[in-house]
């Protein structure tokens, strides 16, 4: 069984603010004092730039981890904010699909590489926004998968086909995943659109929409650009505030037995 505090961040659509909430939920966590690793897997290496890792301070990725010999520890590298680490990545991960394709155990190779992780440490997995080999190998190695919702017309017909492939991983590969929940993302209340996907989605999935609902706000989008998570970019902004009030939240459906996360 994995370890129930590795957790994909995943939607096959993209910019549903899931890079975003991964560095962002990351920042929370560590500020908050709990260790935590982000493992960036999307080849666009987002992640990876906005905690400040340049192209030339990667070394060693996720690439290595996948495919080498590497361990999880001996690649993960520190970055500004106190207990936060990040794997990164390149573009050089956009062909780690067809390399995965012809490999023994493909779909094991994260969680091979994952297994022997310390039990205390959050293991946050930022998925690229395809629903390929690197994905899959997320939801395997991991014990849940958090889904950011955009606050949008379309957003819960997206989500059922990423729904049906968590069913599938955990027939057929990982019988403890369970979707950790469904962060709402980019919402406006000046909006009545917002409003109702909000309701729509609440109506729908119930206990599995998170709380906490992250609001649009100019500040989390020009905090990349600064290679910092909003938390540091503007720790008193709406964004900042409300990623924290997430972090709690997250850190509470953690802590629940493992067969409930």
């Amino acid at each position: 069984m994995p370890n129930h505090r590795i957790i994909a961040i995943a939607n096959q659509k993209g910019g549903v603010g899931k890079t975003t909430t991964a560095i962002n939920l990351g920042a929370a966590l560590a500020q908050a004092g709990h260790e935590t690793i982000l493992v960036d897997l999307d080849p666009q290496g987002n992640a990876s730039t906005g905690l400040g890792i340049d192209a030339d301070m990667r070394q060693q990725t996720v690439y290595d981890l996948l495919l080498g010999e590497s361990s999880l520890e001996s690649i993960a590298q520190k970055t500004d904010i106190d207990n936060l680490h990040i794997v990164p990545t390149t573009s050089d991960l956009a062909s780690a699909d067809v390399e995965l394709s012809n490999a023994e155990n493909r779909t094991k190779l994260l969680r091979n590489k994952l297994v022997e992780t310390d039990p205390e440490k959050i293991i946050l997995i930022d998925c690229p926004p395809a629903l390929g080999l690197l994905t899959i190998n997320a939801m395997v190695a991991a014990a849940g998968v958090l889904v950011p919702l955009q606050a949008e017309f379309y957003a819960l017909e997206g989500l059922s086909q990423l729904l049906t492939s968590i069913r599938h991983v955990r027939q057929t590969a990982n019988p403890a995943l369970r979707v950790n929940g469904v962060l709402l993302t980019m919402s406006d209340y000046r909006n009545n659109l917002s409003q109702q996907v909000e309701a729509d989605a609440r109506a729908t999935l119930g206990e599995l929409i998170y709380t906490t609902v992250i609001p649009r706000n100019v500040r989390v989008s020009e905090a990349p650009s600064h290679a910092q998570p909003v938390l540091i970019y503007d720790p008193n902004s709406k964004g900042s505030l409300a990623y924290r009030k997430f972090a709690e939240e997250f850190v509470n459906r953690l802590n629940l037995a493992p067969e409930a996360a």
